[in-house]
């Protein structure tokens, strides 16, 4: 009843905030593959994978030795890369299939939140990517470290077993690709797919060993104000209007107290992506909300929305005002913006030469493929 009453309250107070879209899940079920001739693969991808998977396969001895209880995992993955490599270079259409897969894990959601797994998928891709620190080159998406405790169990990261369950399925059927292209992969389809703007990508991960997770702290604190932000997206290398933009994915689902101890959605359709996060956060007036759970807002007119301390810091910090005003006005910017940070955020942490082709590429959504035919 919960989900139902949630769903009809988001269908009811949508339109006055959300613009003429599209629907993006209409044509999901019956357009599934990829209509565009894939380019002949470049000479050098041969040459990357094997690298890569001679490079794993080099270090499963090792950790084999020092870690035992996930040795298992990682000689299966070193030996699924180095397969890759001597028998199998993926090409465009190929991570397009996956692409094409993961759209319709999206809307095999049931009765999971609001219908979609798009925002758990996306928020596990930004969680992989967001541990990255400029300074010693550590974290990012390219080792997908989340795989193994404690990672996996730190406290920002709860929940996202969920999200890594359903990859896990993907992986098992596309066993050459990395997981941290797939995650990442994951949360372009999640963006897509949910209404958003296309968001550039390129394959090139590696899969890391446990010794490279890292540690706890880096990911934001949603108890905290504008200095933690900054202290943690600065990290990372974002400025401020990045900071902003990147917020924006607070557009899209909502808080579990037995996750993050929060409560409730951002907006009034979570499964959507709008500029409706900057919308609300200056047209409603938000009040602290009374309960045993963490400090959190809600809006005073119905109570069903929420805003976390980080959140509200970004109205009440002249730097991020402006921005937040900026893209309440104008969603083809927020678009804009967010497409850009986005596709860097989930380059974070690979160097330059593990890329297998040199300019990213605009992965086709199910309504691209079906207006395509």
């Amino acid at each position: 009843m919960n989900t139902l009453a949630s769903s009809f309250r988001a269908s009811a107070r949508r339109a006055p905030l959300t613009s003429a879209r599209i629907p993006r899940a209409s044509f999901r079920s019956s357009f599934r593959k990829y209509s565009t001739e894939a380019p002949p693969p470049k000479s050098s991808n041969t040459a990357l994978y094997a690298t890569i998977g001679l490079a794993l396969v080099g270090g499963i001895g090792y950790y084999a030795y020092t870690s035992s209880d996930t040795a298992a995992t990682t000689v299966k993955s070193g030996a699924q890369a180095a397969k890759s490599a001597l028998k199998f270079t993926p090409t465009r259409a190929d991570y397009q299939k996956v692409y094409n897969k993961i759209a319709q894990k999206i809307d095999d959601a049931g009765e999971y939140d609001d219908g979609s797994f798009g925002p758990v998928l996306l928020r596990l891709a930004w969680h992989s990517a967001g541990t990255f620190d400029k300074e010693t080159k550590t974290g990012g998406s390219n080792y997908a470290t989340m795989r193994f405790e404690p990672e996996s169990i730190h406290g920002a990261n709860a929940g996202l077993h969920v999200a890594r369950g359903i990859m896990e399925e993907l992986k098992k059927e596309f066993d050459w690709i990395s997981y941290g292209d797939l995650w990442t992969l994951g949360g372009v389809a999640a963006v897509q797919e949910m209404g958003g703007p296309k968001i550039p990508w390129r394959p090139g991960r590696i899969d890391g060993l446990a010794k490279d997770v890292t540690p706890d702290g880096r990911l934001p604190d949603a108890t905290q104000g504008q200095d933690h932000l900054r202290a943690i997206f600065y990290r990372m290398g974002f400025n401020d209007q990045e900071i902003v933009a990147l917020s924006g994915a607070h557009a899209l689902g909502r808080c579990h107290p037995d996750r993050s101890g929060f409560e409730g959605p951002w907006t009034f359709s979570p499964t959507t992506v709008t500029n409706d996060y900057f919308k609300l956060l200056l047209s409603e007036k938000w009040v602290w909300r009374k309960w045993n759970g963490p400090k959190q807002l809600a809006d005073k007119k119905t109570g069903t929305l929420m805003m976390l301390p980080t959140d509200y810091s970004l109205v009440q910090d002249k730097s991020f005002k402006k921005y937040v005003q900026a893209y309440a006005a104008d969603e083809a910017l927020f678009f804009k913006d967010f497409s850009a940070v986005v596709a860097k955020l989930f380059e974070l942490g690979v160097p330059e030469s593990q890329w297998v082709t040199s300019e990213p590429w605009t992965m086709l959504s199910t309504n691209d493929q079906h207006e395509s035919k």
